[in-house]
């Protein structure tokens, strides 16, 4: 049910990504979906996050985004938990404050300060590390991000991640190295390497501890959604992450 992060964050950081696996949806959301926008039965999708609650030992029930695919970061200082929020990324120096987004392909990336005193979690598709979801994110630190490390979670493979010209060429603009994440296909599109992409930025921004980026959600299908593997009709995971 629950995936725990292998890099050398401390003690003092809680983080954790779920599989699909050990839920109560019935298919096509089978079986551990903790979304409610997704079609799923609601009194399902709210077992699985109790479930989740406890599993996990959760201080808190996170707020659960409105995500958009942009650029748009919350910082939890102040938010009351009840408040829905348009955001694709959360952070926080509070010990105590769950962050999490959710995800069936796009890339979830936790962060932590080498301090173990702020903590962030970011729901990073093609779009939003188009937009500059990391950036963004990396700039709500204190601390210098050569003190910061990465985890990359389950996300769509390169093997599997097929996109047109007009992403290839979204990314070059930005970084004429991003030009390595991409492999062209005889139809004109290519595959996209999005953990060779988030890394790329991270270590443009001065991010050089990233570990991670090991778990394909298509080529796993029993142990993760995929939104395209499932044509659209799937559930979400969930990233989180916490300290204190």
């Amino acid at each position: 049910m629950l995936l725990i992060p292998d890099w050398p964050a401390s003690i003092n950081v809680r983080s954790y990504s779920t599989t699909r696996q050990g839920g109560v949806s019935l298919p096509p959301y089978h079986s551990f979906n903790l979304s409610t926008h997704v079609g799923d039965n609601r009194d399902h999708v709210e077992k699985n996050r109790q479930k989740l609650f406890l599993e996990a030992d959760l201080p808190h029930m996170p707020i659960w985004l409105n995500q958009v695919h942009g650029h748009t970061v919350l910082n939890l200082e102040g938010r009351s938990r009840t408040q829905e929020v348009q955001a694709d990324a959360v952070y926080t120096r509070l010990p105590g404050q769950v962050c999490s987004v959710m995800t069936a392909d796009c890339l979830p990336v936790l962060l932590t300060s080498f301090a173990s005193n702020e903590v962030a979690v970011v729901h990073a598709g093609w779009r939003g590390l188009g937009r500059g979801i990391l950036e963004k994110t990396v700039a709500q630190f204190c601390a210098q991000p050569s003190t910061i490390m990465a985890w990359l979670g389950p996300a769509i493979g390169p093997k599997n991640f097929i996109v047109g010209e007009e992403v290839r060429t979204l990314f070059i603009l930005k970084d004429k190295k991003s030009a390595f994440a991409f492999t062209a296909l005889d139809d004109g599109r290519y595959l996209a390497d999005i953990y060779c992409l988030a890394r790329l930025c991270l270590r443009a921004l001065g991010v050089d501890a990233i570990y991670g980026g090991n778990d394909c959600t298509v080529e796993n299908p029993e142990k993760f959604f995929s939104y395209r593997a499932s044509q659209g009709v799937t559930g979400r995971m969930v990233s989180l992450i916490w300290f204190g």
